[in-house]
């Protein structure tokens, strides 16, 4: 008979508290990371402060869920990979077919956060109406309830898992309804019984579904954002606010408002309109001289070329290669795909001949925005509310796991610059 998510987790969490006080016992005195300047005062990028075991990102071969390779998971459902982030496995069939039915239960908005984002300023950011859905909705929270009522350390990820229920049940249902409400698109849609996480977001959207293509697309976008080790801003922030133990609805909310910024989740946006300018610039899809020229043009003027680059991979993302061959399976005669693909032939060579580049390989945001746009999403301040949605999922489940582990408080020791000169100068 399969087990619940929660009877999983029952089973694992007491071997994952055993090997975290093993690892703290037999190395707790030993060294890590060392500290620069430049990296005190440049964002502590680099620095080894903290564990986080749903995934890691390797420079050379990017992002790694669980020990899989993103490439090897990118058709399994954002569902299967939200178990994976969690027990370490994925599900089976019937744990699977289970867990999609108890997050329906979960999955009824509270008519209280529609009255909330209708009565918002109508030229409200998308993103400020999500997080504001997602905090509004705190007066849900199991933790909040039994933290209040009184239970032991033991039991904290057990409520905090509900919450996480509750936030992914409801999470792609009120993005949905955030861009209806603020395009004015219509009416809300009702979520579906029968369609998968993924499916049914795109469906409540509104989207056509082009033989099921959007599904698709939508699954695989869901899937490749869902995590990125625990260094970034929104999993980072979430962590941070969690380990004060505020609920989730806390946590995952200030996660967002990280997310919501442009050096995050404003990316894939920026790699767009550069494209779409491109396009514009040279009345249709340039050629590779002309992406070249313009490439230069960029570069010279002192400006980056959006989608190139990342802070820690020295590789092409798999996530854009993956998001590229989807685009070359179904997009061939979409000239905003044609001119990611081919600006992914030239640019990475312009890159190296200009010698400033740490990594001239594309990231994600290369190539996401091509495939939200051709399947009619266009409004490009909407773009991060989706990535919020896949981000939940890593967020949520860090969340968990550090309940149940007793993850400290965040309290890094700080330095005033006097210390610095004083210290570091000598």
């Amino acid at each position: 008979m399969a087990q619940t998510l929660k009877e999983k987790l029952a089973i694992i969490i007491p071997k994952i508290r055993d090997e975290r006080k093993s690892v703290l016992s037999e190395h707790r005195d030993k060294v890590i990371s060392q500290v620069t300047v430049a990296q005190a005062i440049g964002g502590m990028r680099g620095v080894k402060g903290m564990v986080c075991d749903t995934s890691v990102v390797e420079p050379d071969l990017g992002l790694i869920i669980r020990g899989h390779p993103i490439m090897k998971i990118k058709e399994r459902l954002p569902e299967e990979v939200f178990w994976l982030l969690l027990t370490g496995e994925l599900p089976s069939a019937d744990e699977l077919k289970q867990f999609q039915e108890e997050l329906k239960t979960h999955g009824e908005v509270p008519n209280y956060v529609w009255k909330v984002l209708k009565s918002m300023p109508k030229t409200s950011h998308p993103m400020a109406m999500l997080d504001t859905a997602i905090l509004t909705m705190e007066h849900e929270s199991a933790f909040r309830k039994r933290y209040t009522e009184g239970m032991t350390r033991t039991e904290y990820w057990e409520p905090t898992l509900d919450d996480a229920m509750t936030i992914i049940g409801t999470i792609h249902t009120i993005a949905a309804g955030v861009y209806r409400i603020r395009y004015k698109k219509g009416d809300l849609i009702e979520p579906s019984k029968k369609l998968d996480w993924g499916a049914d977001y795109a469906k409540m959207l509104g989207l056509p579904t082009k033989k099921g293509e959007t599904y698709e697309m939508m699954r695989l976008y869901l899937t490749l954002h869902s995590d990125h080790e625990g260094g970034n801003v929104s999993a980072n922030t979430c962590h941070t606010v969690g380990s004060a133990l505020s609920d989730p609805f806390y946590a995952v909310s200030a996660g967002l408002n990280g997310l919501a910024g442009p050096l995050h989740g404003l990316a894939n946006q920026e790699c767009l309109k550069w494209i779409l300018e491109t396009i514009d610039k040279f009345n249709g899809v340039p050629s590779e001289k002309q992406i070249r020229d313009y490439a230069w043009e960029t570069l010279k003027s002192g400006k980056v070329i959006p989608g190139y680059g990342h802070a820690v991979l020295r590789v092409t993302d798999p996530r854009f290669a993956a998001f590229n061959e989807f685009g070359k399976k179904y997009l061939k005669a979409d000239p905003v795909f044609q001119a990611v693909d081919r600006v992914f032939k030239v640019v990475p060579e312009v890159l190296k001949e200009h010698g400033k580049a740490a990594n001239p390989w594309p990231n994600v945001d290369a190539g996401s925005g091509a495939l939200l746009y051709h399947y009619g999403i266009k409004e490009f301040e909407y773009y991060t509310v989706l990535f919020s949605v896949s981000r939940s999922l890593g967020m949520l489940s860090q969340l968990v796991l550090n309940r149940a582990l007793g993850t400290a408080i965040t309290r890094p020791k700080s330095v005033s610059t006097v210390w610095i000169k004083s210290q570091v100068g000598q």
